[in-house]
C-alpha cells in the first residue's frame, strides 16, 4: 500500500489527471456498450396523436413505470416490444386515444349561472357531432372522422322550414376504400340520429378530396348522374365477384382476379302501343230486320168514271184487270268485339350494350423440401374450361359484341420483394453475423485501448518513477558522503545482520512518512532500495562493503 501511494505521489498531478481521464473514458465506453446491449427493442405504440392525447398517454406510461420515447413532432410514442399489447389494452380501458372528439361528457361539468341558451345549444351541437364522429370511427377502414351539422332554426310565422344538412370528413386507413354500401350506411346512420335530416342531403368527403356522396338531394341532375355511375359500378362489381367466387372454389381463393367493363344505356324510354287480334272475335250484338209488302193496281189505261169513285160503287168484272206487287226484305246486322291490347312499356336506365371481361389467373406451385416453390403455368385445357365457365356466369352474347380474355400469369406476393436472409453458418443470418461482428469489433477496440493507450501510459509513468529511484540509489552507492551513517559506520555484523537493518529501515520509513518530512522520505526510500539490492545481490553487496572498509582503514 505504501509503495502504491509513493508511486502515485511520484507520478505528479499531470500524469494522474491523464490516467484519470483515460479511465473515465474507458468506463463511459463500457457503460455505453452495456446500455446498448441491454436496451429493449422499441416498437410503435400510437402514431398521429394530438398533443393533448400524447401528453395524457405519456402521463399514464409514467404512472405504469414503462419506458417510452417520443419523436420530434410529438405525435408518435414508442414503447418496448413486449409492452405494446398490454399498454394498448390499458389505454383503451381508460378511453385513450379518444380521437380528439368531444361527446356528451361535455355536460358532465356543471355550468354556471351565466350560461345562456345559445351556449347550451352550441354545446349540444358539439356533443352530437362528437358522438356521431366516434360512431363513424368504429367502422372498419375509417381512421378518423369529423361530422358537421347544420340545423336551421325555424323562424316565427314562417310557413316553410329549411331542411337540415350535414357533411362528413373521413380519413381512411392506408389501402382502404369504402364501398357504396358503406357510404350509404354512414348516411343512414347520421340521418337517423338527427331530426328532419334526409340521407340525400349528407355529403361525404375523404382525406384525398374525393367526393364520396353528394348532398344535393335525390332529384337533382347531379344525383341522377351519380346514381347512374353507381349502378354501373355496382353491376360491374357484382359480375366480377361472381366470376371470382366461381373460379375461387376450384383454383383457390386469392388466385383469381376479374375485372368487368360494362357499356350501359341509361336512356329512359316509355313506349305505348295498342294491339288488335283479329283471330279473337266475339259477337257483341245481332240485329235482324224482315220486311214484306204486297200491292195491287188497276190498269192505268182504263177510263175513269163516276161510278168508280162512288162509295157504293161495285167493282165489275167488266173492268180492266188489276196489277199486283209483292216484296220481301230481310236485313241482319252483327257487331263483333275484337281483342285489343294496350301496352305501356317504360325501360329504365341500365340496359347492357356490351360487356368486356378480363380474368387474370395464377398458376400452380410445386413444393420441394430444399428449394422454394416452383411456379408452373396452367395448361391450355384448363384455360378453355375457365373461359367456358366465365361465359356462362356473366352471360356473354357474341351477337352483342361481348369480349372475354383469360390470362395466366404469376401473382405478386410481398415475399417476392422481401429478400429472405441467407443462413450462412449454424443457422445464423447476415444480421446475426453483423451483430456478432459489431460486438467483437467493439471488444477488440476496448482491448486495443487498454493495451495501446492505458497500459503504455501507466507503464511509462511507473518506469519513469523507478528510473528516478534507481538514479538516486546509484548516486548514493557511488557517493560515500551520501551514504547514511548507519551504512558508513564500520561494523563487523553488517553482513550477518543485513536483514535486520532492512527491517529497521522499514520502521524508520514508516516513522518518516508519519512526520511528513521530505528528508526522511528520501532516506527511507534509499534504505528500502538498498535492502532490495542486498536481497537480490548479496555477493555484490558484500564486496562493496569490503571495499568501503578497506578504504576507511
Amino acid at each position: 500500500m505504501n509503495n502504491l501511494l509513493q508511486t502515485l505521489r511520484n507520478l505528479g498531478p499531470a500524469r494522474l489527471a491523464a490516467i484519470g481521464g483515460v479511465g473515465l473514458l474507458l468506463i463511459g465506453f463500457f457503460v455505453y456498450l452495456t446500455t446498448r446491449l441491454s436496451t429493449p427493442e422499441m416498437e410503435l405504440l400510437y402514431s398521429e396523436l394530438q398533443q393533448t392525447e400524447a401528453a395524457a398517454i405519456a402521463k399514464k406510461l409514467d404512472e405504469a413505470k414503462v419506458p417510452y420515447s417520443v419523436d420530434k413532432s410529438g405525435t408518435k410514442i414508442m414503447v418496448p416490444a413486449d409492452q405494446v399489447g398490454p399498454m394498448r389494452m390499458r389505454m383503451a380501458a381508460q378511453g385513450l386515444p379518444s380521437g380528439g372528439s368531444v361527446g356528451y361528457e361535455l355536460f358532465d361539468k356543471g355550468e354556471g349561472f351565466g350560461a345562456t341558451s345559445f351556449m347550451q345549444n352550441i354545446n349540444h351541437l358539439r356533443a352530437l357531432e362528437g358522438e356521431m364522429a366516434r360512431t363513424v370511427q368504429t367502422l372498419n377502414g375509417v381512421q378518423q372522422a369529423r361530422v358537421h351539422l347544420v340545423l336551421p332554426k325555424r323562424e316565427l310565422f314562417a310557413r316553410q322550414q329549411n331542411p337540415a344538412t350535414a357533411s362528413v370528413f373521413l380519413k381512411l386507413r392506408p389501402g382502404t376504400q369504402l364501398s357504396r354500401e358503406n357510404i350509404q350506411a354512414i348516411q343512414q346512420l347520421i340521418a337517423a340520429s338527427v331530426p328532419n335530416l334526409d340521407p340525400g342531403r349528407i355529403s361525404i368527403v375523404d382525406d384525398k378530396g374525393k367526393l364520396l356522396a353528394r348532398g344535393t338531394g335525390n332529384d337533382s341532375a347531379e344525383a341522377m348522374a351519380a346514381n347512374a355511375e353507381e349502378k354501373k359500378q355496382a353491376y360491374e362489381g357484382r359480375l366480377a365477384r361472381t366470376v371470382e367466387d366461381l373460379l375461387g372454389r376450384t383454383l383457390g381463393y386469392g388466385k383469381v382476379r376479374a375485372e368487368v367493363s360494362a357499356d350501359l344505356d341509361f336512356d329512359r324510354i316509355t313506349t305505348q302501343s295498342e294491339i288488335f287480334d283479329p283471330e279473337s272475335q266475339v259477337v257483341r250484338s245481332t240485329q235482324t230486320v224482315t220486311e214484306s209488302s204486297e200491292s195491287s193496281d188497276r190498269d192505268p189505261l182504263a177510263p175513269v168514271t163516276v161510278d168508280q169513285n162512288l162509295p157504293t160503287a161495285q167493282s165489275s168484272s167488266s173492268a180492266s184487270p188489276l196489277s199486283s206487287n209483292k216484296s220481301n226484305r230481310n236485313e241482319e246486322t252483327i257487331n263483333y268485339e275484337i281483342t285489343k291490347t294496350t301496352k305501356s312499356h317504360v325501360r329504365e336506365a341500365g340496359q347492357v350494350r356490351r360487356l368486356s371481361v378480363a380474368v387474370l389467373v395464377d398458376g400452380t406451385y410445386q413444393l420441394s423440401k430444399d428449394a422454394p416453390p416452383a411456379y408452373q403455368p396452367r395448361s391450355e385445357q384448363e384455360i378453355e374450361s375457365i373461359k367456358a365457365l366465365v361465359r356462362s356466369a356473366v352471360g356473354l352474347d357474341a351477337v352483342r359484341g361481348d369480349s372475354l380474355e383469360v390470362i395466366n400469369m404469376r401473382f405478386w406476393s410481398p415475399e417476392d420483394d422481401i429478400q429472405k436472409p441467407e443462413e450462412l453458418f449454424m443457422g445464423m443470418t447476415k444480421d446475426d453475423l453483423f451483430r456478432i461482428a459489431e460486438m467483437v469489433v467493439l471488444g477488440i477496440v476496448a482491448v486495443l485501448i487498454i493495451l495501446l493507450v492505458i497500459r503504455p501510459l501507466i507503464s511509462r509513468a511507473f518506469e519513469k518513477a523507478e528510473m528516478q529511484e534507481e538514479d538516486e540509489m546509484d548516486r548514493l552507492l557511488t557517493d560515500q558522503a551520501g551514504m547514511p551513517a548507519a551504512l558508513a559506520a564500520p561494523t563487523g555484523a553488517l553482513a550477518q545482520d543485513l536483514a535486520l537493518e532492512a527491517a529497521q529501515a522499514d520502521e524508520e520509513l514508516e516513522q518518516m512518512i508519519d512526520i511528513n518530512r521530505v528528508e526522511g522520505r528520501v532516506r527511507a526510500s534509499s534504505l528500502r532500495k538498498v535492502g532490495e539490492i542486498v536481497d537480490k545481490h548479496p555477493e555484490e553487496a558484500v564486496s562493496i562493503l569490503r571495499n568501503w572498509l578497506y578504504q576507511e582503514s
